[in-house]
């Protein structure tokens, strides 16, 4: 399987307005209804970067329509046999398009929290991250995965999240910076 990556920690550093005008009406009204502009460039960076994948990997110019299936995942409407994942957090805006299905999250790199970490990782995966020499990066690493894996898959975050990562079938490649962790996740 093929994929190409998109990322961009550039949240800042466009005019938000300019952004708005360039966008979807259906994506515009998608990043206004977050209620800090944080969260307004983030939502509106990810679809640039859909268009940017989509032009380079496809020739296709203009805005994307985007259609939610009933798990949650987006799909282009008018090319289904393109996929695409898209995720951000407070350091990076990420995109990933392939000519298969790909999940695909990003998490900044925080304090780690033992509470969390015991709610969402198995034994195993617990002793790991407690013998890490970076706890708060391992930690990401797991989190990253689980949720790249669950936007693979369509299934979203679920109440146990402990045997997320008993499959089989696929893969995951990280990328990592000091600030954030992103995981890309795909089948075999």
């Amino acid at each position: 399987m093929s994929y190409k990556l998109y990322i961009s920690t550039e949240i800042k550093s466009f005019s938000l307005v300019e952004a708005l005008e360039q966008i979807s009406p259906e994506r515009r009204e998608k990043a206004l209804k977050f209620r800090f502009e944080q969260g307004q460039r983030e939502c509106v960076l990810a679809y640039l970067l859909l268009k940017r994948g989509l032009r380079e990997l496809y020739g296709i110019d203009g805005n994307p329509r985007l259609f939610e299936q009933p798990d949650g995942k987006p799909i282009l409407t008018d090319y289904p046999h393109i996929h695409f994942n898209l995720s951000h957090c407070k350091e990076a805006v990420v995109c990933v398009i392939g000519d298969e299905p790909v999940g695909v999250d990003v998490e900044r790199v925080g304090r780690y929290k033992e509470s969390l970490a015991r709610h969402v990782l198995n034994d195993e995966e617990l002793r790991n991250v407690e013998a890490s020499d970076s706890p708060d990066r391992e930690f990401i690493r797991y989190w990253t995965k689980k949720e790249a894996l669950l936007k693979l898959t369509g299934e979203g975050i679920r109440d146990d999240l402990k045997k997320a990562l008993s499959r089989t079938d696929v893969a995951f490649d990280i990328e990592e910076s000091p600030a954030f962790i992103c995981t890309v996740c795909r089948y075999q």
